[in-house]
């Protein structure tokens, strides 16, 4: 990996806020002005949108950008933020009986948003979306008591794992997403049992997604020293920090291995991807 050329490239083509992130993770950064380009997505419901997920360009506040805001949240600790605790407020305000939040609330603007983001049906509980948002809310308790105390996250994680245990399939994103939240709970029981679904490869086909779109070790387990890691063996961990390492572009930037649905989502998934990248590869003692 060349840092260098990966921060040539997010300050030529990354949006502020991936570019904050960037700064931090390389120890160039400002908490502050990390918070400040967050919240220039964010509603005075307390939800976020104008394209904080690259691939919903709605203005209106959605669940699918809750995932990316809390991923600011746990890149400041151990600074916590008010619009943390305000954002679990918001989920709460738009959580089904079931508890669970669906995958995207009816959207006025849906110009330049992806089909699945548009054609959600508002009414049912995803399992998808709760487990990635409250597995990364999780994350942000670590350091947020207010995070950790908040209603809607006991309630998310309930639905999550009681969801988990009815299903005998389960999506390939749908088991990222709920290996996450059991790695970020620490539930041991709950990670056995995701376990089998996933192939000695590591590899997980996403289905509807491309033809060789699949979800990898790393995907399912980005962090080191966490229980989710003991899914794999070491060696195949190694080999794919060595593969997303030898990903890096001639430009310096990566890209993802999913569809775009408007020329700045494109851009902006490198960015985010390019953060992403960095950070697994410089935290991860395997490299």
């Amino acid at each position: 990996m060349d840092i260098d050329k990966a921060s040539d490239f997010m300050a030529t083509h990354a949006r502020p806020l991936d570019r904050r992130r960037f700064e931090l993770l390389i120890g160039e950064g400002d908490r502050d002005a990390l918070l400040a380009a967050l919240n220039a997505y964010r509603n005075p419901d307390g939800g976020y949108g104008h394209g904080l997920e690259p691939d919903l360009r709605s203005r209106t506040s959605q669940t699918g950008p809750a995932l990316h805001a809390f991923e600011v949240f746990e890149e400041l600790a151990p600074v916590t933020a008010p619009e943390a605790v305000a954002l679990c407020d918001w989920l709460e305000s738009v959580t089904l009986p079931d508890g669970g939040i669906p995958f995207a609330l009816p959207m006025p603007d849906p110009v330049g948003s992806a089909p699945f983001w548009t054609g959600a049906d508002a009414e049912t509980s995803s399992l998808q979306i709760t487990a990635v948002v409250a597995a990364m809310a999780h994350r942000v308790a670590a350091h947020d008591e207010a995070v950790a105390k908040h209603p809607w996250l006991d309630r998310a994680t309930r639905y999550c794992l009681d969801a988990v245990r009815k299903r005998d399939e389960l999506h390939a994103l749908e088991l990222s997403f709920a290996i996450w939240l059991a790695d970020a709970i620490e539930d041991r029981e709950t990670l056995r049992l995701l376990g089998r679904h996933i192939p000695e490869s590591g590899l997980v086909h996403v289905q509807g997604g491309l033809e060789d779109e699949m979800m990898r070790p790393l995907d399912f387990a980005p962090y080191p020293g966490r229980p989710a890691r003991a899914l794999f063996k070491e060696d195949l961990v190694r080999a794919e920090l060595r593969r997303l390492d030898e990903q890096q572009q001639d430009d310096g930037g990566w890209r993802v291995d999913f569809a775009s649905y408007s020329p700045a989502a494109e851009l902006e998934w490198r960015g985010y991807a390019t953060v992403k990248a960095v950070s697994i590869l410089t935290r991860d003692p395997e490299r």
